[in-house]
């Protein structure tokens, strides 16, 4: 193990915790059923939405309300960036458009962080002036000079947003070897080759032309546009940094180009696999996902079928939307959530025990099968809101039919978000009903047409509070006000070396290990490029750490392999890992 260089910073509200079971403490976990409901004064997760005062005030447009056509119902994202370098992430949002002019929108936003739950509107300060209709957001320093830049992946001609000092976000799309027009969904920016910049994996749906929409399809019985079964497919793109932040289009060339081309909406990169090469993994809209394993330099072999993760349990692709990371069992490795289409299930596939490449469709034993079935599914985050030592679940739903239609399906466009509690071997929802009026717990009854979502610590105060981006409304900031102590460990790197624009240390693995012998415990975090639902996340580890569970030691296992301990982490901080420049 190396060195390392780590700055501590006192987090307020740090208190002691009272140790809990998680999902993680019990490798056989229990059949799905009925979840017995906490009692309306045991409600551990309590959020409330201050949106009102945040100062996020846009409404998300993203064409007609009910929707016409398919371009329509799949919304647009949003990203936590620091645009402005002081440490705290803002907002950008990529904004929508219309299908009578799809390149102008109202435009996209950007909120800068002004302290606690509070945004300030710098849309116009910055020079933010794109107005196409963009989907997908990914963030990160690809020129490498210490400012974070912004990839917008759209229907019509994608973009990148660079940080000019001011801050200014100046579009050099075209100079910089981007700018697909083709209608790009999800986004990602990851070191693909490791040699310490980031490169560009950009998710591709399908050929789609206002002028001539696809001929009208039928659902359960119901007419409604038509897509995505039966239409062509447009196959993804992978770039790679030359390190100044110019592209190279290496499709073709890194077997990207050779898997079959499939209606691709989500993508998550992380080292799956624990080879040391980081992967991709795609989330396929009604075709089979897809898990390009990453075989050194920029090569990559399509292998979803062969290791359990392109279809659910059943043996059917399934309709992804929003996809997730953690290790639910406590073995050290990453499991995957990924939510779906109504009347189907959201699906948890576990990495199997012993050194076999594989996941198994663990979704029921988890209890997170039948409860998901009336919803359709988009946003979602793996996040320790209850600061116990697991994290919990959260997924948010809206249907991309209109009232009318929905209504004949027997839902609605408007549906609840769902929490899940993890607790011992399993996940448990936690109802709505069974806390009526109670403060904290009104955010769980509320309707929306959700779409995307991010858990950060925005007020600074040790816990995760919650961003979703709902279609035609403004977006929702929910504070976690959860009344158990609050302990802590949040953890950032950077990286020291001169020229290295993966900074932030995107795609890395930390792992905090806490107590000694037959106590001590292992919880593992991913520093994963994209997920979610077309969502930019803060490059940041969040961990609840109980009460009596210390000593606690961190070691970051940065993407290119480099690894660094820290012992002696006190609970309660926030910590900044610097690799060193000579590493």
């Amino acid at each position: 193990m190396a060195s390392e260089l780590v700055r501590a910073f006192t987090l307020p509200g740090a208190a002691a915790l009272s140790l809990l079971v998680g999902c993680s403490d019990s490798k056989t976990p229990a059949g799905e059923g009925s979840s017995a409901v906490p009692p309306a004064s045991d409600l551990a997760i309590r959020l409330i939405d201050r949106s009102a005062e945040s100062g996020l005030r846009g409404i998300v447009h993203a064409g007609a309300n009910p929707p016409r056509e398919i371009v329509e119902v799949k919304g647009t994202g949003l990203g936590l960036v620091d645009v402005d370098g002081d440490g705290a992430f803002d907002v950008f949002v990529p904004g929508g458009a219309d299908l009578d002019n799809p390149n102008e929108g109202p435009g996209a936003s950007l909120y800068l962080h002004t302290g606690g739950l509070r945004f300030e509107d710098a849309t116009e300060r910055v020079g933010l002036d794109f107005r196409r209709w963009g989907q997908g957001v990914a963030a990160g320093d690809v020129d490498g000079d210490g400012r974070d830049d912004i990839y917008i992946a759209a229907f019509g001609r994608d973009a990148l947003l660079v940080n000019r000092p001011g801050p200014k976000l100046v579009e050099e799309t075209e100079t910089r070897g981007l700018g697909s027009t083709d209608w790009g969904t999800g986004c990602a920016l990851a070191d693909l080759d490791l040699d310490g910049d980031l490169d560009l994996y950009v998710v591709q749906y399908l050929p789609f032309d206002p002028a001539a929409p696809p001929p009208r399809a039928s659902f359960l019985g119901v007419e409604t546009f038509g897509g995505p079964i039966g239409l062509a497919a447009t196959g993804d793109l992978l770039y790679q940094n030359d390190g100044a932040g110019h592209f190279r289009d290496v499709t073709a060339t890194s077997g990207v180009g050779a898997a079959q081309a499939s209606h691709g909406l989500g993508v998550v990169v992380a080292d799956l696999d624990d080879d040391g090469h980081q992967d991709i993994y795609v989330g396929n809209d009604s075709m089979p996902n897809q898990l390009f394993r990453g075989l050194g330099g920029m090569v990559f072999e399509e292998v979803a079928g062969a290791v359990g993760v392109a279809v659910s349990g059943d043996g059917a692709g399934q309709a992804t939307m929003g996809i997730a990371l953690a290790d639910v069992d406590d073995d050290g490795r990453a499991d995957i959530f990924s939510t779906n289409f109504a009347d189907d299930t959201n699906t948890l596939l576990v990495r199997a025990a012993g050194d076999a490449l594989r996941w198994r469709d663990q979704t029921r034993a988890f209890g997170l099968g039948l409860v998901s079935r009336p919803f359709l599914g988009w946003g979602t985050v793996f996040a320790d809101l209850d600061q116990d030592g697991d994290e919990d679940l959260v997924a948010v739903n809206g249907h991309v039919y209109g009232d009318e239609v929905a209504r004949r399906l027997g839902s609605q466009r408007a549906q609840q978000p769902l929490l899940f509690e993890c607790r011992g071997p399993r996940f448990e929802r936690v109802e709505p009903e069974a806390h009526a009026g109670e403060p904290g717990a009104a955010w769980l009854a509320a309707e929306h047409a959700d779409r995307s979502l991010v858990a950060h610590d925005f007020d600074g105060d040790g816990d995760l509070d919650l961003l979703v981006l709902a279609v035609l409304e403004p977006l929702r900031l929910l504070e976690n006000v959860s009344e158990r102590p609050k302990d802590s460990l949040r953890v950032e790197l950077s990286d020291g070396r001169t020229g290295r624009a993966n900074r932030r240390g995107i795609g890395a693995r930390i792992e905090l290990h806490s107590g000694a012998g037959e106590t001590q415990r292992t919880q593992v975090r991913w520093l994963a490029a994209g997920g979610s639902y077309f969502a930019q996340a803060a490059p940041v580890a969040h961990f609840g750490v109980p009460a009596g569970t210390g000593p606690h030691r961190l070691v970051v296992r940065w993407p290119d392999g480099f690894v660094q301990e820290r012992g002696d982490v006190n609970a309660g901080t926030r910590v900044v890992v610097e690799r060193p420049a000579e590493n």
